[in-house]
Order: structure tokens, then C-alpha cells, then sequence
């Protein structure tokens, strides 16, 4: 379980489109990827990216494939809206991730991101089943979710045209868990003409007890590699990490249509 919910949230972190009138709407840009850890099949990922100008609907599909299917049986659907806020970050509004995990069905997480004392607070609903008590507030204020997060790296990219060196943070938290995500830019175009970035995901609390300051090996600053097109869509390319000290990789097998239609090329 803990390598595909942090593969999804990564292979997601960590979604959009140009700015503009929100009355305007984007087209639908969906993806199928292709997931492995050791060089074995591990999850089938689809991805849709939607919305308008101005904000955020993106989506996310997560299904485990080979060896982790017969022992998980996991399966996920993400779904994160929010707006695209001009200064290049973005403004979540709704988080919701329903996952099935051996017979565990219907499992959820679901925030809303409501106004409070100056601030923007990431609230549970009466819909979310986790067992874990909420983060103190503190961790909870000002935050994105994973979805998001994608969200933020794209439109920070568009806005800001990258260039090698350029670092930004988003504070990040997951509905049980709170982390900084560092984002370096590593080349822009090349020989392979992408974008090239490096995460660091730096765990802040709920990774063991309270703090991740416990010496938990869960809490370890985890660097992840992630690539980007080199055009308008941004669309996400592939992204590497280790887990377990093992790799796990995520690649883009084809663009689809869209998301109702997406799935392995016959």
C-alpha cells in the first residue's frame, strides 16, 4: 500500500492550463502511464487534466498491476479542483481520494480549504473514513493537497518561463500527512527538448507519531526526479524515486483522447 499511495500522490506530485477568463473553457488533456519498481509492472496510471483558464479539475486513476495487484488489490481515484491564481501558485478548493485496499472498500479522504482568521485551512469532511486524529491546525493552514501540487508546478511553469537554477517550495499536506516539496529547475529543452526538475520532498509531521523528527525511515528527505514537455501543454513525462531502496518509475505511454477513453493501446 505505501508504494502505490505514494506512487499517486507523487505521480502526481506531488495540473493546468493558460491564464485567463474562467469563463472559457480548456480542452481535456488525458494520459495513460505505465508504472514500475525493480523494472517489474507495478500500477496502470491515468491521468486528466481539465478545467478552464482560470482554474483546476484534474484527475488521477491508479490501478495495480503484476505482483502488487495479487497482493493489494488497490485501486485509487483522485480528484483536486481549485483555482489558477495569477501570481503563478493556485488556490485548492476540493481534494477527494476514494481507494479500495485488499477488503477495504470504499476507503476516502476528503478535504475542503475553508477561510479562517487569515488564512486557508484544509478541513476533513463528514465523508472522510481515515482513523488517524487530524494534524494540529498549524499544519493544516496554508497548504495544498498532492493534486495541487501538480497544479502549482504547472502553472508556476507557465507563468515564469524556467530556467536552470530557478527554486521554488509548496507546502503540501495529504489529509494525514505534511511535507515541504522543494522544485528546482534542471535544464529546459536540450537534446531532448523537456524540462527537467528535482523534488525534494522534506517530510514536516504525521509520518510517525506526531513529528517526523523520530528518526522513522519513512521521514528521510526523498529526492524525485520528474520531467515535463517542453511546450504549452506541460504535460507530465515521467518521474523516478526509490522506495524501499528500490526504483520505482513512471512513463508515459500515450496521450488519450480523454479520460473515459483512456487505457492500454491494443
Amino acid at each position: 500500500m505505501h508504494l502505490i499511495r505514494r506512487l499517486s500522490a507523487l505521480a502526481l506530485v506531488a495540473s493546468l492550463c493558460a491564464l485567463g477568463g474562467s469563463e472559457v473553457q480548456a480542452e481535456e488533456l488525458a494520459a495513460y502511464y505505465r508504472a514500475t519498481w525493480a523494472g517489474l509492472p507495478a500500477a496502470e496510471v491515468r491521468l486528466s487534466l481539465d478545467g478552464t483558464p482560470a482554474s483546476y479539475r484534474d484527475q488521477i486513476l491508479v490501478e495495480t498491476e503484476g505482483l502488487p495487484r495479487l497482493f493489494t488489490k488497490f485501486r485509487t481515484k483522485i480528484v483536486g479542483e481549485g483555482k489558477l491564481v495569477q501570481d503563478g501558485s493556485v488556490a485548492p478548493e476540493r481534494y477527494e481520494a476514494r481507494y479500495d485496499l485488499r477488503k477495504r472498500r470504499d476507503q476516502r479522504a476528503s478535504l475542503r480549504f475553508v477561510q479562517r482568521d487569515g488564512g486557508v485551512i484544509a478541513e476533513r469532511t463528514e465523508e472522510d473514513t481515515s482513523h488517524k486524529p487530524p494534524l494540529a491546525e498549524r499544519h493544516r493552514r496554508d497548504v495544498v493537497d498532492p493534486v495541487a501540487a501538480l497544479a502549482y508546478i504547472r502553472q508556476e511553469l507557465r507563468v515564469r518561463p524556467p530556467k536552470p537554477g530557478d527554486e521554488f517550495t509548496i507546502r503540501v499536506f495529504d489529509d494525514a500527512r505534511r511535507f515541504d516539496v522543494g522544485v528546482e529547475v534542471v535544464s529546459v529543452g536540450a537534446e531532448t527538448d523537456v524540462i527537467r526538475l528535482r523534488l525534494m520532498l522534506k517530510p514536516i509531521a504525521g509520518f510517525k507519531g506526531e513529528t517526523s523528527e523520530d528518526g522513522d525511515p519513512d521521514s528521510a528527505p526523498r529526492p524525485v526526479d520528474v520531467t515535463f514537455s517542453n511546450d504549452d501543454r506541460l504535460l507530465p513525462l515521467s518521474l523516478n524515486v526509490s522506495i524501499a531502496f528500490l526504483p520505482v518509475s513512471l512513463r508515459l505511454d500515450h496521450v488519450c483522447d480523454s479520460l473515459a477513453t483512456c487505457g492500454p493501446q491494443r
